[in-house]
């Protein structure tokens, strides 16, 4: 059984280690909103951008986009990989490195290259160690994503695409269901398929909180998005004499051209602000969990320390009272 020192000690450090885990938790919580916040302010442009080219792709009967082009053979794939520049957040890089890495191994099984882009410094060495070449990354800004880094990110796969470099373009991240769990997301980035933009105020009726601030957060970024949605619905609509036909200068299907480009900006930055705001919520779990069971070890180690030191007191008793009864004798 170990000595009292080094119960001392290990109580010492465990303590230690549950006050910089308590505090992660609180920063990551503070972070929670200012990610959720970002994500709001982003909706009703990406909603508006979805309203437009549902309205412009069905006037533009003839349109002949390179983006929209399906090409008839893949031979290379573009696979955008977004993941934190930190650790310390349960699994939330391994989900999404793992799905990429098993998409790029099927891919090779089919005969068909994939091009890797990184967002995101932990999976700079995965890819490394699995002798997989990535061709454009990105760090330091997994928690605070610029419209700049989706921008250089569209270019170069739009770049690709147009040119037949590369047949398909993919994205894989962690969609905020909540702020208590996140999903991995892959999404068809090229060709643009359909214009579909994920429903980020959907409420999860299976969601387990950790407590109740977490559901308290969850309710408030729900209203949010309904709001901003309300917003751009009110706006996009307006009275109902406006409403009418359009005409499109020089045509639809040039005005569709144009607008494509933006909306794989759109949704590739909608993609980074939706991982930014999961990695918080993710170490937020993850420090939550390490801070309990800190807790939990704690008052295992006060347990046997009270046991040794009673042990030891009885011990030291014994030997007094024997000392004594030797003395009397």
């Amino acid at each position: 059984m170990p000595n009292l020192k080094d119960i001392k000690k290990r109580i010492n450090s465990v303590e230690s280690i549950k006050q910089i885990t308590r505090t992660m938790e609180m920063v990551a919580t503070a972070k929670i909103r200012r990610a959720t916040d970002r994500i709001i302010a982003a909706t009703p442009y990406a909603t508006a951008m979805l309203e437009v080219l549902e309205e412009v792709s069905a006037r533009a009967q003839n349109a002949d986009s390179p983006l929209l082009r399906i090409h008839p053979e893949v031979k290379r794939v573009v696979v955008i990989c977004v993941v934190s520049d930190r650790g310390l957040a349960g699994g939330f890089n391994y989900s999404v490195l793992r799905a990429a890495d098993r998409y790029i191994q099927n891919m090779k099984e089919e005969g068909i290259t994939c091009d890797v882009v990184v967002c995101g410094k932990k999976g700079l060495p995965y890819f490394k160690y699995r002798n997989i070449a990535v061709s454009l990354s990105f760090r330091d800004q997994s928690a605070n994503p610029k419209f700049v880094q989706a921008r250089e990110i569209a270019s170069y796969i739009v770049e690709a695409y147009t040119s037949e470099q590369a047949n398909r373009a993919v994205i894989f991240y962690n969609h905020t269901k909540n702020v208590a769990e996140q999903v991995t997301t892959t999404e068809q980035i090229l060709p643009v398929d359909s214009y579909t933009f994920k429903d980020l105020s959907a409420e999860d009726e299976d969601a387990v909180y950790t407590d109740e601030s977490a559901k308290a957060a969850a309710a408030s970024q729900k209203r949010a998005f309904d709001q901003a949605r309300e917003v751009v619905k009110e706006a996009s609509l307006g009275d109902d004499k406006l409403r009418g036909d359009f005409d499109y200068e020089p045509s639809a299907s040039t005005v569709l051209e144009s607008l494509v480009p933006s909306y794989v900006e759109t949704r590739i930055y909608h993609a980074l602000l939706d991982s930014a705001a999961g990695e918080q919520g993710a170490r937020r779990k993850a420090m939550k969990n390490a801070t309990d069971n800190a807790s939990d070890i704690l008052i295992t180690l006060k347990r046997v320390f009270n046991r040794v030191r009673q042990g030891a007191i009885t011990t030291e008793i014994t030997e007094i009272v024997g000392g004594a009864a030797a003395l009397e004798d």
